[in-house]
């Protein structure tokens, strides 16, 4: 929120143009993804859903009514769920 105008943009078009299938696909580790279900910057259908498939071992868990940027509006609830994923 407090970057200009211009970064902000830059930022879009160069992670919505990179293709990150390979990186993904090589991580061999458990990974667990987070994902509001009312994200309007990146729709979960076009990112998170398409993206775990490619991992090998990979969780999706999705917030339901969450939006992008619940993991600062939400702490508490992402910090029970990444401990409960690290402990298992």
């Amino acid at each position: 929120m407090m970057g200009s105008a211009s970064a902000h943009y830059q930022y879009v078009k160069v992670y919505s143009e990179t293709d990150q299938t390979g990186d993904l696909k090589a991580i061999n580790v458990p990974v667990l993804m987070m994902h509001g279900s009312d994200d309007q910057i990146v729709p979960n259908a076009n990112s998170a859903e398409k993206a775990v498939k490619l991992l090998k071992n990979g969780t999706l868990k999705v917030y339901d009514g969450l939006s992008y940027g619940f993991f600062a509006t939400h702490s508490d609830m992402v910090t029970t769920d990444l401990l409960a994923f690290v402990n298992a």
